[in-house]
């Protein structure tokens, strides 16, 4: 098999022998090819690449020249095979075969190890990598656009693969190696913070704290003098930890503003909404009042010019989270643009919560919509510190596993106060002083003994009562399990509680190690239940997310569903369980561990196997009902489910309930993970499939790149050759829609390929489909017109479906100007669609034929088409496509003079497709916005717009959006920079020649006139 090395000089060989290159455009010529492995690459590429700026009369025929060249040499010498095909050529390679796609997949499987915790997979995965790296691609060989911008992109993984090395040499205790390593990466890259902070990092571990400032003084000095911005969060975080300073002194005046602070302004003058996700109390809070006094007085004392952060810490069952709670309610007037809560897990048997993860539950409680918040940590933080900017909000992050998990989601800024919890003493930035809490007193926990089981009841017994918080341990956790065991036996005495717990127990035995009263608590409450509740109290610790609902632990059990209520009330009385919403249950992290050691004692192996496959078969059949609502077409011949095991559970009424998807959208993610790791494939891939259309409509990619890799990897597994196209075709829309239009088109050639294999005709057809679009979006729609047509002329008998195909073919139709045979396509559409009733498919028809009716010059007709179109989008709930419908809508009212009308919608199509992260939508929508704003007379807004959507349309690689941008801003600088003005339309008309579209003739015969001249 042929190896062929990009990295460095070009190298190609077979086992030992080397396979010669020829001249350095030939070589040139051979790394496009090789970079494009298995698929076609054109001569028009080729030609673009190997002269960008005045191709030779002569260029086609040294193309075939160089193709014929390695093509004899590689079959004289056994390389790999180059094809001629029409249009182009293609070298047969896997990615495996080419350093290049092996060091990136290397690097990045490395960087997504680390981010789990699995250092040492990350540092052999790493170091795998780093061997391939012998230079930049293709060292020493001038190239041209494709090349330079892959050139580009390696260089930075490459950076960012030498901070990742750094990293890991840094937390394995290398702190050596790393500062060897970062010394002259620092050096280089001044302006690289991650470097710095790293290198700062390192030399503070390796005993060298006043290094690590002197890299943090030379790096704040280069981004202020030479860059003019401030450090980021990173390293402001790291010289307050280097420095160990507290907040400094308030003045008068501050104090004085302080105290006559009400609600604060927005910088943009709109008010905040108050968020409160505080959770609801179990009972009244009790005790401890010289503590929240003297911890309420340094707060509100702190100032605003830095946020405030607390560490509760103390021992399991303290009452960390109630005392928590109980100050961010008392301090909830003060900071009333929020009260956030989250659980981060720091301590029980599930993953602590990934600071991202936590970033994004965070985001979500302040409203940010899901396809707003970007996939990369770094920006996702940049996000949060943007959202907290300008508000006061009390954020309680309770369960924290340590300071790493918490700093990330610190405010930067002044004004909000942090409540962290921990049972393990942490450091977590720039905080004051912890709070340790202590056990309660004996007079407190008897009093929280009383508010529990009721005040008479135990006031009559004093002596009793005091025994029974003794042995409890005087901790808030066991005290109020044991009273809200006597609340619900109202015969016994306390003293006979006493005498219970004087007798002890042994169950949960690493817990009674620990700290033996809270295992005494939890077993005098588990002991007398009756075997079903106790049966039903072991199996929920299965479920992996929070929280669950009856029907599922009844799926778990085995039990009638009124049965399981009733069991339910039962824990609920003895606070094993808690019900954070009505009919909506969870297990506190101590009670989850409580219960699964509990099932772990009492079971066999099997018996966890089938209670899993239970849970799993009722939640698929659940999101099943409730996707078919949504994607009805496909989603039963994908899922071939067989009827539920236990119809009971399964509530057809409750099919519409789309929103229930929403809500167990976590848990569902949990419980792919928990399918493939049980060794339950079928049910890990179906349910990913299952849940891909309401993850597609509502923006959640991340969630369907998760699940999808995981359901792929099930599939694999299973050796089910079906699902695994199903899972690389529904992966690949999601990197579709979020401009990752390479590995989208990996995935795709995937699925077609193993489809072909199979023999499945109509999944080939559905997958060839998906390609349509991706060609367009990368720059060939003569591809997908090609590709589009194709389809459509194949034989429907054998189990084609044609609406897939014609709204594809007729995007692509209408990008290369052919307007007559886009309408046709989709009025065919819009036809078959209303023959099968599919609402969303009119909706998509509708708009699509507008926009074409908008390049037609009818735009009142196209105004009467989006608004129905719209309409049928607001009726349905079917959001998909709306933003573009809104775009183009913006268009027509533009060509008819509404400038204001045309304005709002192009900035609603914005906003929603930042909603959704479809980033090829806004780059549209900002282009067709500075156009609109140039029509009303606002140049420098319209220049923004255009400069915003060529930034953009250049991070995503979509040529067609930045050659409309470089367009916009020409016009802009006709007058005063006529030569720049002409460069942007040179390299418009480059993108649009190689693309084929109609804006080429126009723009050509700009260029052809000559320059303007000032009397």
């Amino acid at each position: 098999m042929a190896e062929i090395r990009l990295l460095g000089a070009p190298e190609a060989r077979q086992g030992s022998t080397r396979l010669p290159l020829g001249t350095p455009k030939q070589q040139v010529a051979f790394a496009l090819l090789a970079l494009q492995s298995g698929r076609l690459v054109t001569t028009d590429m080729l030609v673009d690449e190997l002269w960008p700026d005045d191709p030779p009369r002569s260029a086609l025929a040294n193309v075939r020249s160089y193709a014929g060249n390695l093509r004899r040499a590689f079959e004289r010498l056994g390389g790999p095979k180059l094809v001629r095909l029409p249009g182009g050529y293609r070298l047969d390679l896997s990615d495996e075969q080419v350093d290049v796609h092996r060091f990136e997949r290397l690097t990045d499987a490395a960087r997504s190890a680390r981010s789990v915790g699995e250092v040492a997979r990350a540092d052999l995965l790493l170091r795998q990598g780093e061997r391939l790296w012998r230079g930049s691609l293709i060292a020493g060989l001038p190239v041209g656009p494709v090349l330079w911008a892959r050139r580009a992109a390696l260089e930075e993984q490459r950076l960012s693969a030498i901070e990742l090395r750094a990293g890991l040499d840094i937390e394995l205790g290398r702190t050596r190696a790393a500062i060897a390593l970062l010394t002259d990466h620092a050096e280089r890259h001044p302006y690289r913070e991650q470097a710095q902070a790293l290198l700062a990092g390192a030399l503070s571990a390796d005993g060298d704290p006043a290094g690590a400032l002197a890299v943090l003084d030379r790096a704040e000095a280069v981004l202020s003098e030479q860059l003019g911005v401030e450090p980021g969060s990173e390293l402001r975080d790291l010289r307050t930890s280097l420095l160990g300073r507290v907040p400094p002194a308030r003045s008068r005046e501050d104090h004085g503003h302080r105290l006559g602070s009400g609600r604060p302004a927005d910088p943009t003058g709109r008010s905040r909404a108050k968020h409160d996700h505080l959770p609801r109390s179990v009972v009244e809070f009790v005790g401890r009042r010289e503590l929240v006094e003297r911890t309420v007085t340094e707060i509100e004392s702190a100032g605003d010019r830095s946020s405030t952060v607390r560490v509760i810490d103390g021992m399991a069952g303290s009452g960390k989270t109630a005392f928590a709670l109980h100050l961010a309610r008392l301090l909830a007037h003060r900071y009333p643009d929020g009260q956030l809560f989250i659980d981060l897990r720091g301590h029980n048997e599930k993953a602590p919560v990934d600071p991202a993860d936590a970033l994004t539950m965070l985001l979500r409680q302040m409203e940010v919509p899901a396809g707003r918040i970007p996939s990369d940590r770094d920006e996702r933080v940049e996000l949060w510190q943007r959202e907290l900017r300008g508000r006061r909000v009390v954020l309680v992050l309770d369960n924290a596993a340590g300071g790493h998990q918490v700093r990330p989601l610190l405010p930067s800024a002044g004004g909000s106060v942090v409540l962290v919890t921990s049972r393990r003493r942490l450091s977590a930035g720039d905080v004051g002083p912890p709070v340790s809490l202590p056990v309660l007193t004996s007079d407190e926990a008897v009093r929280l003994l009383a508010r529990t089981a009721g005040e008479a009841r135990v006031s009559s017994e004093p002596d009793a009562a005091a025994a029974v918080a003794r042995r409890c341990g005087h901790l808030p956790l066991a005290v109020r399990l044991a009273g809200g065991w006597l609340a619900h036996r109202p015969t016994w005495r306390v003293a006979d509680l006493a005498r219970r717990l004087d007798a002890g127990s042994t169950v949960l035995r690493q817990l009674a190690v620990e700290q033996q009263t809270v295992a005494d608590a939890f077993s005098a409450s588990y002991e007398q239940l009756a075997e079903p509740v106790r049966r039903l109290f072991r199996l929920v610790s299965l479920h992996p997310g929070d929280p669950f609902d009856a029907r599922m632990a009844a799926a778990l059990a085995e039990l009638r569903l009124d049965h399981t209520e009733r069991m339910l009330d039962d824990l609920l009385d003895q606070h094993l369980i808690e019900e954070p919403a009505p009919g909506r249950y969870r297990l506190h992290d101590l009670m989850r561990q409580y219960s699964a050691e509990l099932f772990r004692e009492a079971a066999e192996p099997a018996e966890r196997h089938e209670a899993v496959a239970r849970l799993l078969d009722h939640v698929l059949h659940q999101v099943a009902a409730r996707a078919n609502t949504l994607d009805q077409q496909v989603l039963r011949a994908h899922l071939r489910l067989d009827p539920p095991a236990r119809a009971d559970l399964i509530d057809a009424s409750d099919a519409s309930d789309v929103e229930w998807l929403e809500r167990e959208r976590p848990n569902l993610v949990s419980l792919i993970r928990l399918a493939e790791r049980e060794g339950h494939l079928g049910h890990a891939w179906r349910l990913a499939r299952a849940m891909w259309r309401f993850c597609y409509m509502r923006g959640y990619f991340d969630d369907i790149v998760a699940t999808h890799r995981v359901g792929l990897s099930a599939a694999e597994r299973s050796g089910d050759r079906s699902a695994q196209a199903i899972m690389h075709n529904y992966l690949a829309s999601a990197y579709t829609r979020t401009g990752s239009y390479l590995d989208s088109l990996r995935h795709l050639e995937t699925a077609v390929s193993i489809s072909r294999d199979l023999h499945d005709r109509g999944n080939e057809h559905r997958y060839r489909a998906n390609l349509v679009v991706v060609h367009w979006l990368t720059g060939d729609p003569e591809r997908s017109v090609t590709l589009g047509r194709q389809l459509l002329r194949e034989d429907p008998r054998g189990g084609v479906e044609p609406l897939p195909s014609l709204p594809n073919l007729g995007y692509a139709l209408t990008a290369v100007g052919r307007y007559a045979e886009a309408l046709e396509a989709h009025r065919q559409h819009l036809f078959l669609a209303r023959c099968q009733g599919s609402q969303y498919h009119m909706s998509n028809a509708l708009g699509h034929i507008a926009s074409v009716e908008n390049r037609l010059g009818h735009h009142a007709k196209a105004v009467r088409l989006l608004t129905a179109s719209i309409r049928l989008r607001d009726r349905t709930g079917h959001r998909f496509g709306e933003a573009e419908a809104r775009n183009d809508l913006g268009i027509a009212y533009r060509h008819l003079g509404r400038f204001d009308d045309a304005r709002v919608q192009h900035e609603m199509a914005l906003d929603q497709a930042k909603d959704s992260g479809e980033r090829h939508v806004q780059a549209a929508a900002l282009n067709d916005l500075g156009l609109t704003l140039a029509a009303a007379g606002r140049v420098a807004a319209a220049v923004t717009a255009h400069g915003q959507a060529l930034a953009l349309a250049t991070r995503i690689a979509h040529p067609y959006e930045q050659g409309r941008a470089l367009c916009g801003l020409a016009e802009h600088l006709e007058d005063d920079r006529p030569a720049e003005a002409r460069r942007y339309r040179q390299r418009a008309l480059a993108i649009f020649d190689r693309m084929g579209v109609p804006e080429r003739h126009e723009l050509r015969r700009r260029l052809a006139e000559p320059p303007s001249t000032v009397a």
